[in-house]
This record gives C-alpha cells, sequence and structure tokens, in this order.
C-alpha cells in the first residue's frame, strides 16, 4: 500500500498531525463521540433550510475553477515541470522523487487565488488537493486503460465506488456514471464529463467535470429518490479533476488534481467537526490514487 507524506510549500495548508496512542482502549470514548458528532452533523444537513444554497455558492466555485483551469492550462502550454514536486526545492525534490520510487504517496493542499487574493466561497467549502504517485514498469497506455474502463471502476475503485458504468463516447470524450458511496452513510450519483489528451507518447493529461450530482435518500430500497439540490445534506455540490501522466523513470508518474464543493458547516461545530469533514477530499483521492496504482499492477 502506498504511503502519504505531506511536503512543505509555501501555499500549502499545514494539516496539524494525530498521534494515536498505543493504549487503544483509551480510544473508545472518543470514538463514540465523534461518531454522535458526526450524526448530529448529518441531521443539522438534512434538516437545513433551502435557502443555505445559493448561487452565490456555485458562482464563486465556478470562478476559482476558472483560475484553476487557467493555470493547469498554462502549465501543459509550456510543457515543463509538469509535476508538482518538479516546482520544490533541490532537496525536497530529490527527496520526494526517493519516496515515490519507494512506493509512497506525495500529496499537498492547494489553494487557487485570483489577483493574488483568496476567492471566498459564501456558505460553501471548497477543497482542494493534489496527489502524486508512481507505478513502476508500466506505460502510459497501460495507465489510461484503467481510467477509462468506466464499466470496471466499481471492481477497480471498490467500495468507494458502488456502480459505474461508461454511458457514452466519441473518440477521447467520454461520459460516465458513478454512484459514490462515503462511510456507509452518504450515497451520491455522479455523470463525469472527460475529456483526455495525448500531448506525447510519453505523456497525457486529462480534464472532468461532474455534470450532474445528487445525494440519494433511501439508496437501494425500493422509495430511492434522488434529492432536490436545495433539500440535500450539502455533502458534495460541485466536483472538477486534473489528471497528468508522466512516462520517465522506468513507470509512469500520476497525478491527480481535484476541487470539489461542499456546504459550509454548522456554525458551533467547526472546531470539532472542521477537522474530519475537510479529511474527507483527502482521504478519498489518497484512495484513488492507491486503488489506480493497484489495478494497473494488476493488469
Amino acid at each position: 500500500m502506498l504511503q502519504t507524506k505531506d511536503l512543505s510549500l509555501s501555499h500549502r495548508v499545514r494539516p496539524k498531525l494525530i498521534i494515536a496512542s498505543r493504549r487503544q482502549s483509551s480510544l473508545a470514548p472518543w470514538l463514540l463521540l465523534i461518531a454522535a458528532l458526526l450524526g448530529d452533523l448529518m441531521s443539522l444537513h438534512a434538516g437545513a433550510p433551502p435557502t443555505t444554497f445559493k448561487p452565490k455558492t456555485m458562482e464563486a466555485f465556478a470562478t476559482y475553477v476558472a483560475a484553476t483551469d487557467a493555470r493547469n492550462a498554462s502549465e501543459l502550454e509550456n510543457g515543463k515541470d509538469l509535476l508538482w514536486i518538479d516546482n520544490l526545492p533541490q532537496t525536497a525534490r530529490d527527496r520526494a522523487y526517493h519516496s515515490l520510487a519507494q512506493g509512497e504517496l506525495q500529496i499537498e493542499q492547494r489553494a487557487t487565488r485570483k489577483d493574488g487574493r483568496a476567492i471566498p466561497c459564501p456558505n460553501g467549502m471548497i477543497h482542494h488537493w493534489e496527489a502524486l504517485g508512481f507505478i513502476p514498469g508500466v506505460h502510459v497506455d497501460d495507465v489510461l486503460r484503467i481510467l477509462q474502463d468506466y464499466d470496471h471502476h466499481s471492481t477497480y475503485y471498490s467500495p468507494d465506488v458502488a456502480q459505474s458504468r461508461l454511458e457514452s463516447r466519441d473518440g477521447q470524450h467520454f461520459r460516465a456514471f458513478l454512484r459514490f458511496r462515503r462511510h456507509k452513510v452518504i450515497t451520491v450519483v455522479l455523470k463525469h464529463d472527460v475529456r483526455y489528451f495525448r500531448d506525447e507518447p510519453d505523456r497525457a493529461h486529462s480534464r472532468s467535470s461532474a455534470t450532474h450530482i445528487a445525494e440519494v435518500e433511501n439508496p437501494g430500497k425500493s422509495n430511492e429518490r434522488e434529492k432536490p439540490r436545495a433539500d440535500d445534506g450539502g455533502f458534495l455540490w460541485g466536483m472538477e479533476t486534473w489528471w497528468r501522466l508522466v512516462e520517465k523513470d522506468g513507470g509512469v508518474y500520476v497525478q491527480s488534481e481535484v476541487v470539489s464543493l461542499t456546504r459550509d458547516i454548522p456554525v458551533g461545530l467547526g472546531w470539532m467537526i472542521g477537522p474530519f469533514v475537510t479529511s474527507i477530499p483527502k482521504d478519498t483521492l489518497t484512495f484513488t490514487l492507491e486503488a489506480t496504482r493497484k489495478a494497473v499492477l494488476a493488469q
């Protein structure tokens, strides 16, 4: 399994580390408290008034995504330093490449700015993470074969992806359906519009947008239905993804950058619930990179 390792960058948000005690029994009360608080959070989200969701939230997200798109386009056009670790100081860069060769995963939290300023998102939280892994002994086509095999994503990315299928394909333009489940509590269906680009024989990238996101009520039951945006829990309102594949050093470097949008945390719970909620996007991205590596090597 890949291991995650956070590297320092000036624009990173440094997460606090929590070290578990060897006396596992002492953790039980905290685990119960977290479970109870999560239940309260879900109840608060589910019962929030429709006015919680506002168009200005999505407008802010669109502004953030556009600025992130522009930065990605500039980097791809330049064609240099395509992996985020290439922008690190020499010592940190060498250390990162060594860790990748050992099977570890490099991950950072990013923050896109516009005109040098943070982009506010009223009534919402924007989560922005970028991860990089290395798959030895394979080629770009081997990785693309897995990424584009949407009919089997529910196998490659189980249990997070419960169902998947390719809905249409036109050349390198894919439309896919995914049924995403998190912690056996939250079920969300997504439709992705994905375009792949082969920049060079040893290089490729893709751009994916979630064109439809809906939280599912009573999943798997006869009365299952998609909740209207105004009535959902706000666990996922937007998702945009950028992948890069670079073949060198006897394998393929796989980089994935994800920007997602969720409802803001209810007032009064941020100090305790916040760290857990904000960790979900990072954990999901970590799992995705690990699962991709495993699926490619299995093929």
